[in-house]
């Protein structure tokens, strides 16, 4: 790595459309989903318990849709589980 190395762009043909790809993340995200990761299922739950009210997932909706329509072109989610997912969070 030369001393010029550190001005140059970054090359974004390396990352992929799946937001849960670390290289899709920054700094705090990655720190946030391996802190996540490494919880007990009793604590994950818990904080999801907290974080997804109905006042969060409103305020937020448009992201959700948004993440919900890259899992399905990724091929992480099919129809039925978009349906099922969105009738779960209220969003119908």
């Amino acid at each position: 790595m030369g001393i010029l190395d550190a001005f140059k762009k970054k090359d974004d043909s390396k990352k992929s459309n799946n937001p849960m790809d670390p290289a899709n993340m920054g700094f705090m995200q990655r720190m946030a989903m391996k802190k996540l990761e490494k919880m007990s299922p009793e604590e994950r739950e818990a904080l999801m318990k907290k974080v997804m009210t109905p006042d969060n997932i409103q305020k937020n909706k448009a992201d959700i849709l948004k993440t919900l329509e890259q899992m399905k072109k990724s091929g992480q989610m099919n129809d039925h589980q978009i349906f099922e997912a969105k009738k779960r969070l209220g969003l119908l």
